[in-house]
């Protein structure tokens, strides 16, 4: 049978309480029990001496047998006293035989002889035995005994017998009955507020825990919307924060899917339909063959398009599995530079966009992975003239220091809302919703150029201004030694989050 954790927390309370109430029982009935013990020694053996004081002035002794009448004035003290204290007195002599009982002659005092072991330790001045007596008695009792002392001719002190009092082993009957309610209300008392506590505690501890099971199963199905209350800030409402923060990137994540499913399957079905369109209409006559070249340069321009999402999805996988490695040399990074900036040539001068900068470059040889470092460099450039607006600029610019080098890639034109800056480098995230300008994107180019960056030890940054400016910045250390920059706190660029990245 399955047993909740808030079972198993209430039972663990419950069975801790109710251990502690029975030890604190136990041990306040031990301490009392020898309280009241103590106190009816003390009781007992008043009385004990005073009577065996009263006897050795009234008894007499005999050819060594002590004698004591019952109808003597003492003896109806004593009965007085059996009466008052609830205990029997009775006197034996030094054989154990009865002599005196205020039970009367048909008591069992007279009917046994008193142990000798009991006799023993009575006459070496004192005795309290809670118990029978060696089998004396049937039933435990309190018995405390002194020895009777009478002087011989001579003056001597001499042991002509002993007295003993005796009552019922039970000190509950002798608790007063006042203490007795008040512990044991009180006690109830506390129990029930315990119990209270320990159910409210194990609840209030196992309902998040419960929350978070049934949130998990919803987002099992592709439920994201649960989330669990937090009302604490221990460690439960640590874990419960956690688990919100969790769900939280969880539905963002599976926003960014669906949008990359929408955008995948639009990216691949427009350049295979007009692939299709084309070749199509070249084969069946529909488009003149003088016209056939013309068109299957627009084949061509598809194709490498569609090579392009299928890299990028390629290289997106290997990020996952961990395996995109660098595999650094040395190269000239202003003639790679050169090089992916004349493939946008035709672009550019098709929107009359001015390049600025370049003049102050010269030869840099940087130690990186020549195919990686494309990647990121040809992302930044196209992103640049594809959001530039026509007749903007598009700017270069370059910063040594000992340590690393940065190249800063700006550009004139509606630049990114302070809204979407912080997700710029998530997969999947598109700044443009509508399609109306990054009608070729699919928000992975960031989010691989941020990945590409950070295995060379370096990083890549953003900062915009609206209908001003974007600037992108990527640094890389001089050499493979070098750690990722130390002073990127007191820079004054945007440093979004570690694994994401997307398009402008």
């Amino acid at each position: 049978m399955k047993r909740s954790l808030f079972k198993k927390y209430l039972i663990f309370g419950l069975v801790i309480v109710l251990t502690s109430f029975i030890a604190l029982s136990v041990t306040m009935y031990i301490f009392v029990n020898r309280y009241w013990e103590n106190e009816k020694k003390t009781d007992l053996v008043e009385n004990a001496n005073h009577v065996a004081e009263v006897v050795a002035k009234s008894a007499s002794v005999s050819s060594r047998k002590l004698e004591f009448s019952r109808s003597s004035n003492y003896a109806q003290t004593f009965i007085s006293i059996s009466n008052i204290i609830n205990a029997d007195i009775f006197v034996v002599d030094t054989t154990g035989q009865c002599k005196f009982c205020t039970e009367g002659t048909d008591c069992l005092h007279h009917a046994y002889i008193l142990p000798s072991y009991v006799m023993g330790a009575t006459a070496r001045g004192e005795f309290f035995e809670s118990g029978t007596l060696g089998d004396y008695y049937s039933e435990p009792r309190y018995t405390a005994g002194v020895p009777i002392r009478s002087a011989d001719f001579n003056g001597a002190q001499k042991i002509i017998g002993f007295c003993y009092v005796s009552t019922p082993a039970t000190f509950i009957s002798g608790l007063p009955v006042t203490f007795l309610q008040i512990f044991f209300t009180a006690a109830v008392v506390m129990l029930i507020i315990i119990i209270i506590f320990v159910t409210w505690m194990s609840y209030s501890m196992s309902r998040p825990l419960k929350q978070m099971s049934y949130a998990a199963k919803k987002f099992a199905v592709g439920d994201f919307s649960v989330r669990v209350k937090v009302k604490s800030e221990d460690e439960i409402g640590e874990l419960a924060n956690a688990f919100n923060h969790m769900a939280d990137s969880l539905s963002a994540s599976e926003g960014m899917r669906r949008a990359f499913i929408s955008n995948v399957s639009h990216e691949l079905k427009t350049p295979m339909t007009t692939i299709a369109g084309f070749i199509d209409g070249m084969l069946d006559g529909t488009i003149p063959p003088e016209r056939h070249d013309h068109y299957m340069k627009i084949v061509s321009i598809e194709v490498k398009r569609l090579s392009r999402l299928v890299t990028s999805m390629l290289n997106l996988s290997r990020i996952d599995r961990g395996e995109l490695k660098i595999s650094p040399q040395k190269f000239d990074m202003f003639s790679m530079l050169i090089t992916i900036l004349a493939s946008f040539e035709q672009r550019i001068i098709a929107r009359k966009l001015h390049i600025t900068g370049l003049e102050k470059f010269r030869s840099l040889t940087v130690y990186a992975d020549p195919d990686l470092m494309y990647q990121v460099i040809y992302n930044l450039i196209e992103n640049a003239v594809k959001f530039t607006n026509e007749g903007g600029t598009i700017d270069f610019a370059l910063e040594e220091t000992p340590y690393d080098i940065s190249v800063k890639i700006s550009n004139t034109g509606p630049g990114i809302p302070p809204e979407d800056i912080r997700y710029i480098f998530d997969r999947f995230y598109k700044t443009d919703k509508s399609r109306s300008m990054d009608k070729k994107g699919m928000g992975l180019g960031l989010y691989i150029a941020k990945t590409i960056m950070r295995l060379h030890g370096g990083d890549i940054f953003v900062e915009s201004v609206v209908n001003e400016y974007t600037r992108f910045t990527f640094r890389l250390p001089v050499n493979e030694a070098i750690p990722l920059n130390e002073n990127r706190k007191n820079e004054k660029y945007v440093d979004t989050t570690a694994n994401n990245e997307t398009e402008e």
